[in-house]
């Protein structure tokens, strides 16, 4: 009872805190504008957080085998809702009654996301360290299916909260509600969520020290390829497809078409993130369950490829998002289940690292080249990664292992 009070306490903590991650995108865009922010620096600012976190998830992941979950994890909570905060500062210093601050708002939510890329670093790599020291080897997916999921949902929770909130109340009623959100994230979590990784002497690590073992570059290079194909050519992409094949859901031009397909693929991924760690723990194994969501995902790039009417390009973003989804929660116990206790701290920045890789190189890779190529060989080769990660996938728990098919127990480090 104890361990599910504390994985509850984390998915609480960090949906509330993923509201800050979700609400800028629908605002910010339109702010760009008025507040004198060009296109492509707002194009920086929303990636400012992926950027800053590819050289702070190691060092945050060390971090958590050196001094231990709690305060790195509450920390992080706490940066996030800073950051957040950080957004309405950004607004109110272009008002000439707020003589105090300087008028710079871009470099204002510039900073803003930079903090928040720290912080999510340090959630990310406790978030799943608890969870991991908390759980027993039979029911690791369930839990860390619950925490993906948590994480999930809180990002377009943010997009309805700012859409919504900001039409209705304005930005900065918006931006303040996230911020209290955040704020309530970090006294959750202060209040709930003991230390679970070190007791005793702190190990001295290093912030450089990344793990390379054999379970964790698997494990993160699946996790590129799906970072890759979904969040790096899936989004970037989707609004160009809907606006080449004109297509259109409810009316809406591709911007909201688009939105509404993504929103679509999450909801999809989330649900699909328990039951695939639900699954994994049923069944006693990572491996097949894994395959099977991988293929998942194949078929609905495929879909996505050849797809052009609204109820074909659905159905692909459904299979995309439960591919991805299914994946999530089996993926993370399998590294749980590799990595000794005391090194997993570092193993989940490996992933972390690899992860942002993957969604920061898909859109440099598929957006130059759709109009090149088109659609078709984009999502075709889209299909194909998650193969290949299947592939790397088998091969790498083989060679850990000496087993295609390890059961659970016989996978526990």
């Amino acid at each position: 009872m104890r361990s599910n009070r504390i994985v509850l306490a984390v998915v609480a903590s960090t949906f509330f805190v993923g509201f800050g991650g979700g609400v800028v995108f629908p605002i910010l865009p339109n702010l760009g504008d008025v507040l004198g922010i060009s296109a492509f620096m707002v194009g920086i600012i929303l990636s400012a957080n992926r950027f800053t976190r590819l050289v702070s998830n190691a060092p945050a992941g060390a971090l958590v085998d050196r001094v231990g979950t709690r305060t790195p994890f509450i920390a992080g909570l706490a940066i996030e809702g800073v950051a957040t905060f950080g957004y309405v500062v950004a607004i109110v210093s272009s008002r000439p009654s707020v003589w105090f601050l300087p008028d710079a708002p871009a470099a204002w939510f510039l900073l803003a996301r930079v903090c928040w890329g720290i912080g999510s670093a340090l959630v990310f790599a406790t978030a799943y360290t608890i969870t991991a020291d908390v759980s027993e080897a039979d029911s690791r997916g369930t839990s860390m299916g619950i925490v993906r999921a948590g994480i999930t949902f809180g990002f377009p929770a943010g997009l309805v909260l700012g859409g919504v909130v900001s039409d209705v109340y304005g930005e900065t009623t918006a931006f303040v509600l996230a911020a209290g959100f955040a704020g309530l994230a970090s006294v959750v979590a202060f209040l709930i969520v003991p230390e679970t990784h070190v007791e005793g002497d702190r190990e001295t690590v290093a912030p450089w020290d990344v793990e390379t073992t054999l379970p964790a570059l698997t494990i993160g290079a699946v996790n590129f390829g799906l970072y890759f194909a979904y969040i790096g050519v899936l989004f970037s992409t989707l609004v160009l497809l809907l606006g080449d094949r004109g297509v259109s859901i409810f009316g809406l031009d591709a911007q909201g078409s688009s939105g509404m397909l993504m929103a679509v693929t999450v909801l999809s991924g989330s649900v699909f993130t328990l039951g695939g760690g639900v699954l994994s723990d049923s069944v006693g194994a990572r491996v097949p369950v894994m395959l099977a969501f991988l293929v998942t995902t194949c078929l609905g790039f495929v879909v996505l490829a050849f797809g052009r009417r609204f109820e074909v390009l659905v159905c692909a973003c459904l299979l995309i998002g439960a591919g991805q989804g299914g994946v999530g929660g089996p993926l993370t116990a399998l590294l749980a289940d590799l990595t000794p206790e005391d090194r997993m701290g570092r193993a989940m920045g490996t992933n972390n690292v690899l992860g942002d890789v993957g969604g920061g190189l898909g859109p440099l890779v598929s957006l130059p080249l759709v109009d090149v190529v088109g659609f078709e060989f984009i999502y075709a080769v889209s299909a194909v990664v998650p193969m290949l990660a299947g592939i790397v996938l088998v091969a790498g728990v083989y060679a850990h292992t000496g087993r295609l098919n390890p059961t659970v127990e016989e996978s526990v480090a």
